[in-house]
């Protein structure tokens, strides 16, 4: 059973202090954060020279990546970015559900650990500061200590070196693992590295079945490296997908709840893609919600 008694509270909170000025830090006082897309809704048919220019249309300044096993297809990207001023802020890895750091399995785990040093790589080669990692999944077969302790092990082992060494931020994410449940446990589970290239990517969608996404910005607050935004409205206990501002979020309470922390990172859209004048209505949303207004 994991639990935060007092004590460990007050050593987890000196010894965030005491990272402060080491870490590389992901919020500030001033500014706005930055609008980003990510790679997935943009239309697929597309060259990536077109889609990184699709984007630039509709007004985001970055975007968030895949990973890129083929290194002619990572130079693609790599071209496509320089060519059209699009920033590749992120890499989302793509082993981490078919092969989890929390295994039992080693040849599994040396799947999920390739998987993201290919992912570094690409963050690297792109000019990424950060890789989105889910860092393990509880299921039948991994109770939730094992995934704790199992992922912390390998990431601890396995992926800082190389993200020390490549200067990209690790950041691991809730997204429905049945792990990390709650803000507390997530400020933990960073804090636990101390280590300033392990950091949250927090998802403003993913926590509405069990909290509310202020709380959370609130309590993760400078461990925020990343932030994903998407809508869901809840139907006969299902959630739905929705456009930013037609679910049940309360994204005037989200807007103050990042600027109370002083994020001023990247924001990475995370909804149902679509053509270029969809595209510009997600970014006039966006704005709105940036400025303190409901996205609609």
């Amino acid at each position: 059973m994991i639990t935060l008694d007092r004590r460990r509270f007050l050593e987890t909170a000196a010894a965030v202090s005491a990272l402060a000025a080491l870490r590389p830090r992901a919020v500030s006082a001033a500014g706005a954060p930055k609008k980003a897309v990510l790679i997935s809704m943009l239309p697929k048919e597309l060259s990536f020279r077109d889609r990184f220019q699709t984007a630039v249309d509709a007004g985001f300044a970055g975007i968030e990546m895949q990973t890129v096993t083929h290194p002619r297809v990572a130079d693609e990207v790599k071209e496509a970015s320089a060519g059209t001023g699009l920033r590749i802020h992120s890499v989302m890895n793509e082993d981490h559900w078919a092969f989890p750091l929390s295994s039992a399995e080693p040849q599994v785990v040396e799947r999920g650990v390739v998987g993201m040093e290919t992912s570094l790589r690409n963050a690297k080669l792109w000019g990424a500061d950060a890789v989105l990692l889910v860092p393990a999944v509880v299921n039948p077969q991994v109770s939730y200590q094992d995934a704790w302790t199992r992922s912390q092990k390998v990431i601890r082992e396995r992926v800082l070196p190389l993200a020390q060494e490549l200067k990209v931020v690790v950041a691991v994410e809730e997204v429905w693992n049945k792990f990390l449940l709650s803000p507390l446990e997530f400020a933990r589970y960073v804090d636990d590295f101390a280590s300033p290239w392990l950091k949250a990517y927090f998802d403003v969608g993913n926590v509405v079945f069990y909290g509310y996404p202020q709380d959370w910005i609130r309590t993760l607050g400078p461990r925020i490296a990343k932030v994903h935004l998407k809508d869901f409205q809840m139907d006969r206990g299902r959630f739905n997908w929705k456009n930013l501002g037609e679910g049940d979020i309360d994204w005037v309470e989200v807007r103050k709840a990042f600027s109370d922390v002083g994020y001023d990172g990247w924001v990475t859209t995370e909804i149902t893609g679509g053509d270029a004048a969809y595209l510009k209505g997600v970014v006039a949303r966006l704005d709105r919600f940036l400025s303190g207004q409901k996205p609609v």
